[in-house]
Formats: C-alpha cells, sequence, structure tokens
C-alpha cells in the first residue's frame, strides 16, 4: 500500500539537489530508496543531495563499474548500482542481503531492476528529464508502513 506520493519539476542541478536534500533529511537509518530513471535522468545528482542531507561529505560518485559504494555520515549510505547485474544470483552473489544495514540508508540506482527483490517498505523515487537541458520532473511514492506515518513531511519536501 502506498504511504505517499508527490511529483515536482526542478529546473536546474541546484533544484534537484535542494529536493534531494529535503528527502534526505526525512531519511533513517535503514531506510531503501529505489532510485528510477534513464541514463542521465539525474539519478547520481539526486543521490549526492540525499548525501549531503545525510552529513557526507565526500563526493559521491556513481557506483556503475564497482556495485556498492559505502559513505560516512551523520547515518551511513549505501549506495548501489544494478544497472551492470544481469541476474539476480549475482546480486546474491556479491551479498546483497548484507548491503542493505539497519543502521545506513540504502540508496539502489536502477532498483525498478530489481524491484521483486527490495522490501515492500522502501521510497521510489522516479526521474525523467522535462523540457529544458536541467529540467527533471522527480515523483517520490513511499510504499509501506514507515511512509505512510511520513506522508505529509514526503509531500511537502
Amino acid at each position: 500500500m502506498t504511504g505517499a506520493r508527490s511529483r515536482t519539476v526542478t529546473r536546474s542541478v541546484d533544484e534537484t539537489l535542494a529536493l534531494a536534500g529535503a528527502v534526505g533529511a526525512l531519511l533513517c537509518a535503514g531506510d531503501i530508496v529505489s532510485l528510477v530513471g534513464d541514463l542521465g535522468a539525474g539519478k547520481t545528482v539526486f543521490a549526492r543531495g540525499i548525501a549531503r542531507a545525510l552529513g557526507v561529505t565526500e563526493p559521491v560518485v556513481s557506483p556503475s563499474f564497482t556495485i556498492v559504494r559505502e559513505y560516512e555520515g551523520r547515518v551511513p549510505l549505501v549506495h548501489v548500482d544494478v544497472y551492470r547485474i544481469d541476474t539476480f544470483q549475482e546480486l546474491y552473489d556479491l551479498g546483497f542481503e548484507e548491503v542493505v544495514r539497519d543502521d545506513a540508508v540504502t540508496l539502489v540506482e536502477w532498483g525498478d531492476v530489481i524491484d521483486g527483490l527490495l522490501p515492500g517498505d522502501r521510497l521510489d523515487v522516479r526521474l525523467a528529464a522535462g523540457a529544458g537541458d536541467d529540467e527533471r520532473v522527480v515523483e517520490l511514492e513511499g510504499h509501506g508502513r514507515s511512509w505512510r506515518v511520513r506522508a505529509a513531511e514526503l509531500v511537502g519536501a
């Protein structure tokens, strides 16, 4: 069951970072965020904004080739990119169950690829290119009990 749904348009990288920061301020240890969108849609930019809100000070880059990057902040951040994963078995072999931690926020780029493996209690962030070069359409959809509780805050972000 959906807890909250919001749609907004950002018109610059800075606006996308600010929106991601507002969302990041709502996140707690144990939260899972699925980032969905085409190549160049802004998933990594959104991840950077969330990371800043979590107190991560080092540069956040796409983990496309390393699959998983971990960052320290006031809440640890685990950033996963499953773009190059061909089978669910590859994720199991990488220890995906151990990557999703109760003491960290987990961001999964291309989360729609492994939707069936992600917990039902999560936040989906869908990004799509807008009319201008830096314009993005961002849809936020919270699922599960914890997002029903945070629905008003999410819509306000």
